[in-house]
This record gives C-alpha cells, sequence and structure tokens, in this order.
C-alpha cells in the first residue's frame, strides 16, 4: 500500500479516531470532545483522528491505547483462522484496515511496531491463498452462475475483506478470465 500525501488511502486510514486518554488539561480545546466544555480535563478520554493524534501524543498531551481492531481479540481470531475475520467490519472509512494499521505503527514504540507489523504480514499472508482462491473460483464461473447463489457468494466474501484484499480479488479475478479467453483462442 503507498501512503503519500495524495494517497486518497491515506488520507481515510488518517481520519481513522483513536481514543487519546489527556495527561494535563488542555484549555480552549473542549470542542475536540464533542461537548459543550471549554477545556479538556486531565485524565478525559477523548476519540480524535490519527492525524491529530500524532501531535497530541507527540507533545505528551496524552497517551492511546492500541484501537480493538488490533487488540488481542482480532490478533487470536486472526491466528486461529485468518480468513473468519471480516476486515472491513473492524474500521470504517471502507475497510483500510491494513492501512489504519500502518498508520498506527507509526506513533508506536519499535517493539509495539514490530509486534503490530508481524500480525499484519501474518493476517495479509494468512489470507492471500483464500482471496487468491476464491478469485479465480468466481472468475471461472464467469457468466454461468446467472447471478444466484454463487454471485451471493462472491459478494459476501468480497465484503469481508480489506480495501488492500478487494483490489487484489479483482486483479485476480480479472488475470484468471483473462487466461481463459487465452487458452480458447489457442
Amino acid at each position: 500500500m503507498d501512503f503519500d500525501y495524495f494517497s486518497i488511502d491515506a488520507i481515510l486510514a488518517e481520519n481513522q479516531k483513536i481514543q487519546c486518554t489527556f495527561k494535563h488539561e488542555i484549555k480552549n480545546m473542549g470542542h475536540l470532545a464533542g461537548g459543550s466544555d471549554r477545556d479538556i480535563a486531565m485524565l478525559s478520554k477523548v476519540q480524535i483522528p490519527i492525524w491529530l493524534a500524532y501531535t497530541v501524543i507527540y507533545s505528551d498531551w496524552a497517551e492511546f491505547n492500541i484501537p480493538a481492531p488490533f487488540g488481542s481479540r482480532v490478533r487470536n481470531a486472526l491466528k486461529a483462522e485468518p480468513t473468519s475475520v471480516r476486515l472491513s467490519n473492524l474500521v470504517g472509512a471502507g475497510g483500510l484496515w491494513y492501512g489504519f494499521g500502518k498508520t498506527i505503527m507509526e506513533i508506536l514504540s519499535d517493539e509495539q511496531a514490530d509486534e503490530m507489523s508481524d500480525a499484519l504480514v501474518k493476517a495479509f499472508r494468512g489470507r492471500l491463498l483464500e482471496v487468491i482462491d476464491q478469485a479465480q473460483h468466481f472468475a471461472a464461473l464467469g457468466h454461468a452462475s446467472g447471478g444466484g447463489a454463487s454471485s451471493n457468494t462472491a459478494q459476501s466474501f468480497r465484503e469481508g475483506l480489506d480495501t488492500t484484499e478487494r483490489e487484489l480479488f479483482a486483479l485476480a479475478q480479472e488475470s484468471a478470465k483473462r487466461t481463459k479467453q487465452w487458452s480458447e483462442r489457442r
């Protein structure tokens, strides 16, 4: 996943919110909490977009916990059966689970970032074969399925994928279709 200044995926991933616990009282910033308070009180827990959290955390005004989509419950489910987890349901903005994880890694300590990186890579590798297999399977069915149960199964499978996985699914499906067309022309 290419994250640069103009990347829509990067913008969406950085717009995800994380919960920060403020270490100090912050004057005139109560609007960040979404309430009517003028100030943010010490030990207040506020959901803020990650692009703002960088400044707040690096300024040592607040700290954060790793968000639930990357917590032990999700990690254990991914270890047990990677394809059973619907990554698209874990985060908003079109299911940018990998992108959000990569963004979170930038504010973690080296040890925590390595641990998260390892979890992201293992999840990706554990799910990749199923993504490619399903893409080829549904490409082989082609128009013969007629929009029946197989079409619904394919749609349901795709809906559970992260945006990156959906892109790979589409590429693998197109590749399988073109390979079939090439083979039939010979």
